[in-house]
């Protein structure tokens, strides 16, 4: 690290010094990582760390050294891997903290220390049995330290919003004294009013000296449900730096989610007037790659990235998309790295909704016929809560929905091996009476159930996606495995639920079987003249 003279306003990479931008400081790895079920090893830290850079984050949080050495580790490694983006380490206002932390980031392309000391009279009496002049005192003193190290340096004040204002104001006034570039004012247990954070800033920016030297941040949290509200409230009153997480992780509620206020600044951009470096189409894909990492599902109800943040059910919404999709989207799935919005069917949808997806799945119905299947769908929806592609096509072929066929798995194993592949055998019986034994070996048991399935059966599908996700808690949980598979140029859907989600895999790929052989023996034509009759 280079302890040279830093612009507060520069960019990571030194450039940009418009006062229009708002600084992306990511503490997914810091403050999301300690949150209980978060955890991540050194390698999944430097995965997220890359993607992180990808993303645009202006500063990323990598760790606390002083913490572990195995958090020293993630933090150096990450140092030296990162080109563009800012890597910041957290330090106590303590020597050996702050010492540790220059340690880690010493081959940095770009380096932050990150000091935090506690300012509010709640903390100054119980947790560090400080007076107001001890603390500015150590403030100042670790500040002037960390500069010797580093040009960029960071100073939080620790519950600043249960902190006395005017004290707060001589704190921060002596930190930029000092030669702290950032001053960070976080809502540490999630207390504040977007209003009183309005408030705190103005107040802040206009009493404290010199305060065009250093760029005010905001770091809330959530345990009020107003973390995002917050610092877009700070960001209104001239925060030009937010600290927040993929996916809102963080400390008991979480933190800010770091997408819901990059699109709340895009998609108001006329209120707000102000921009990131943020590349919105890498938010999807990053938010999966941390649930991937931690294990950890996001509610299918989050904004922005959640399943059903583009997903629409009612027949209401539906008519509307269909007719315009400003009617109830704000933003397009695609600006966040989604492929596109989806139109749920369920016992709520209409008629629209369902003849759209029918005809996408090649079945075209005139107006008496479509008034048969959509009576038959209702029925259907209001016992089923799933209603899935197969669903739709039994339907549309006159045929009951929950029927199998033409192929069902009569047995199924399948053996791995640790550090090498693994191997599946199944036996498969069709309607017309043929049972079809076949084993195939594969990188994984999902991949040898798919190979043997596809060998069997004589067809061909490449796998697209695979998903599996346990529909509640426990070691009997039940899987519901998700499969999309390309197969004569287009793409088809399966799934299935059981205990087993190998088991689950081997139906949902049965599913897709299932429904391209109906579709090739009966044809969108002879599906028009059997639902005729049926209808």
């Amino acid at each position: 690290m280079n302890p040279e003279t830093v612009n507060p306003t520069d960019h990571a990479e030194g450039g940009d010094s418009a006062e229009d931008r708002v600084r992306i400081f990511d503490t997914t790895l810091r403050d999301g990582e300690q949150a209980p079920g978060f955890s991540m090893d050194r390698r999944a830290k430097l995965c997220m760390a890359q993607a992180l850079e990808t993303l645009g984050v202006d500063v990323l949080e990598a760790g606390f050294p002083q913490a572990s050495p195995d958090d020293f580790a993630a933090v150096d490694e990450i140092a030296r891997t990162l080109r563009n983006t800012t890597v910041c380490a957290l330090a106590r206002c303590q020597n050996g903290d702050i010492d540790t932390a220059a340690r880690a980031l010493e081959r940095a392309h770009h380096a932050r220390i990150h000091l935090f000391l506690s300012t509010s009279p709640l903390h100054r009496e119980h947790k560090l049995g400080m007076s107001k002049s001890q603390v500015l005192e150590t403030a100042v003193a670790s500040i002037e330290r960390a500069r010797k190290y580093s040009a960029d340096v960071e100073f939080s004040a620790e519950d600043a919003l249960r902190t006395e204002p005017d004290f707060l104001v001589e704190v921060f006034s002596a930190a930029i004294a000092a030669g702290a570039t950032t001053l960070n004012a976080p809502d540490t247990v999630g207390y504040t009013t977007p209003a009183e954070m309005v408030e705190l800033f103005t107040y802040l920016r206009k009493h404290v000296r010199d305060a065009h030297k250093a760029v005010f941040s905001a770091h809330c949290h959530d345990d009020l449900g107003m973390a995002v509200a917050n610092s877009l409230a700070a960001v209104s009153a001239g925060a030009r730096q937010v600290e927040c997480t993929i996916n809102g992780i963080g400390e008991r509620a979480g933190n800010a989610a770091l997408e819901e206020i990059v699109m709340a600044l895009k998609v108001r951009a006329p209120h707000f007037g102000l921009r990131t470096n943020i590349d919105t189409r890498k938010l999807y894909p990053t938010s999966r790659l941390l649930t991937q990492v931690t294990g950890q599902a996001v509610p299918r109800n989050k904004a922005v990235v959640g399943e059903n943040a583009f997903a629409h059910e009612s027949g209401i919404h539906q008519h509307g998309m269909l007719k315009h999709r400003g009617t109830y989207e704000i933003m397009r799935p695609q600006d966040v790295g989604i492929a596109e919005t989806t139109l749920v069917l369920g016992k709520h949808s209409g008629r629209h909704a369902l003849r759209q997806r029918l005809e996408t799945l090649g079945h075209t119905f005139d107006e008496a016929a479509m008034e048969g299947i959509f009576k038959r769908f209702k029925t259907l929806a209001d016992r089923k809560r799933d209603i899935r592609d197969e669903d739709l096509e039994a339907l549309a072929l006159g045929q009951d929905p929950d029927a199998i066929g033409p192929w069902r798995i009569d047995q199924l194993n399948t053996t791995s091996h640790l550090g090498g592949s693994a191997s599946a055998t199944v036996k498969l019986c069709h309607e017309d009476g043929r049972e079809i034994g076949e084993a195939a070996i594969g990188d994984g048991p999902v991949d040898a159930v798919l190979r043997a399935i596809e060998r069997a059966t004589g067809t061909d599908m490449v796998l697209k996606r695979f998903q599996v996700r346990a529909m509640s808690e426990g070691g009997d949980a039940q899987g519901h495995a998700q499969l999309t598979a390309r197969h004569a140029q287009r793409d088809w859907n399966g799934s299935s639920v059981s205990t087993d989600i190998i088991e689950a895999t081997a139906h949902a790929a049965l599913a897709i079987v299932n429904r391209i052989e109906r579709q090739v023996s009966d044809g969108p034509g002879a599906a028009r003249t059997a639902q005729g009759v049926s209808a």
